[in-house]
């Protein structure tokens, strides 16, 4: 065919190509939105699957240590106060693929920040273990830690999952969970209240004054947060004893959930 008489369909693709089909228009805006989203997603999940550590937290003698030692092993075993980390690989039971890296972190007053700024970054979920049968006595210690963690610009900003583990429910006077997640609210209101003048950060960030825990105007609750927040109730140490198993489905279910 003469280059001539290809100039009509050359023409008539140019003028497709300067005034394209409503149609085809909403067809193209359509894939773009959908290539965007995955790129998006797949952002979303490359920062999260960087991050495999779950972090245990709480005060002394909250049985953090006794709940990683089960968990990794199934075993009781005496523990003592730890002044340092602690930490191992936690395969899924029913998924081996499927793993995180647990790490035990100082309870103590004088180390646990200390510890929570050197893993913090690495935090995909982080485990906050209560003693339930101290709990009325540490309330204020407690929500005083855990302010101080969930007001950390790291944590908010990664918000890794967080739950609430309410230990030691073999014993007869174990407070629940839900008493405990309404002691805490409160006592994390009134902290809010009380810091809100304060010039820095808790978390040694100078700009800006302190960070804004939960919604300005209205009485804190744990659905504020931007992470997902759980409570389960668990027992290191067993309803059988040191000769039993741990009570932890619950927690066991959630790292699953996570890992």
């Amino acid at each position: 065919m003469a280059a001539g008489g290809l100039e009509p369909y050359l023409d008539s693709l140019r003028r497709e190509l300067r005034a394209p089909d409503p149609a085809v228009l909403s067809v193209l805006l359509a894939l773009l939105a959908v290539a965007l989203t995955l790129l998006i997603w797949r952002f979303i999940q490359g920062r999260k699957s960087s991050r495999k550590a779950v972090l245990l937290l709480g005060l002394c003698d909250a049985g953090k240590t006794l709940l990683f030692a089960r968990l990794l092993t199934g075993k009781y075993r005496d523990t003592q106060t730890s002044i340092t980390d602690s930490s191992a690989i936690y395969r899924v039971s029913n998924d081996k693929s499927a793993n995180v890296t647990l790490i035990d972190l100082p309870g103590h007053e004088s180390l646990r920040l200390q510890f929570l700024e050197r893993f913090k970054a690495a935090a995909r979920a982080i485990v906050f273990v209560v003693d339930s049968v101290a709990f009325q006595r540490e309330v204020k210690d407690v929500a005083e830690f855990l302010y101080q963690v969930l007001v950390d610009s790291t944590v908010l900003k990664n918000a890794p999952a967080l739950l609430i583990a309410c230990n030691k429910q073999d014993v007869t006077m174990a407070k629940s969970a839900k008493l405990i997640q309404q002691q805490l609210e409160k006592e994390l209101n009134t902290l809010r209240v009380t810091r809100s003048a304060a010039p820095t950060s808790l978390d040694g960030s100078a700009a800006g004054g302190p960070t804004q825990l939960g919604k300005k105007g209205k009485d804190f609750d744990f659905s504020q947060l931007p992470m997902k927040v759980e409570f389960v109730e668990c027992s290191a140490r067993g309803s059988k004893g040191e000769d039993g198993d741990a009570d932890f489905e619950g927690l066991e279910k959630w790292l699953a959930k996570i890992a």
